[in-house]
């Protein structure tokens, strides 16, 4: 059977998931997906690794297009995801709607879960906030930091009581055992576009498009939204 390789950014797992299994049958083909942050699927796309498609956020999509990496005429936009907080299912919704609510939420936290802070879109920003609000110090023994908010909800989801994560919003909604408290709130929103496009190097040109085609197209809007995408 045909490989089609997607590198992806954990925002898109939730949707990728929903439809992976539908395109391969209809296409007589396996979907071979890879979910990691977005700057390590950088790395790999530069250090060479072969993929068919590449869903990452709109800002690096345009970058691989500029130096020819990508398919210009290919790009098309998935939707924005909001950064947000979640719980464990079980537990409780804390106060988030204020800079004041959140910053005494998070330190009351006994644990706190969110992606690298290195490589992760709501990683690089969580670390942001953490500095913003001046907790980046006082919880330093606290913070438990994952390669990717899938990774990090998934520790958050077989954490103790009242701890707290934040990632993208899809990848809250994706993982079972922990729930989306809300987004962000101002002056620390952040919502990331992210897109699709189909890789220079690909092995199949026109099944590539046609990934491209329905991850980004009307047929699978119902499932982005469920997801967690905005348009």
């Amino acid at each position: 059977m045909e490989e089609i390789r997607l590198l992806s950014a954990g925002a898109a797992q939730g949707v990728v998931s929903a439809l992976a299994a539908d395109f391969g049958a209809r296409h007589g083909c396996e979907l071979i997906a890879t979910f990691q942050a977005v700057g390590a699927l950088k790395e790999k796309l530069l250090a060479g690794e072969h993929c068919d498609a590449l869903i990452t956020t709109r800002a690096m999509v345009d970058e691989f297009a500029r130096d020819g990496r990508v398919l210009a005429e290919t790009v098309a936009a998935l939707g924005r995801v909001q950064t947000g907080i979640a719980v464990r299912e079980s537990d409780p919704a804390p106060a988030i709607g204020t800079r004041e609510a959140l910053r005494a939420s998070l330190a009351a936290a006994p644990a706190v879960y969110f992606p690298d802070p290195a490589r992760a879109t709501a990683g690089i920003h969580f670390a942001k906030v953490l500095h913003g609000l001046g907790l980046d110090a006082p919880l330093a023994p606290r913070l438990h930091a994952h390669p990717s908010g899938a990774a990090a909800m998934a520790a958050l989801a077989r954490a103790g009581a009242g701890s707290i994560g934040c990632t993208q919003v899809t990848e809250i909604k994706s993982t079972p055992g922990v729930r989306l408290v809300g987004a962000l709130p101002e002056p620390f929103a952040l919502a990331t576009t992210y897109a699709v496009a189909v890789c220079s190097a690909t092995r199949d040109l026109s099944l590539a498009r046609e990934l491209a085609r329905m991850l980004s197209g009307p047929e699978s809007a119902e499932s982005r939204s469920r997801c967690g995408f905005e348009p």
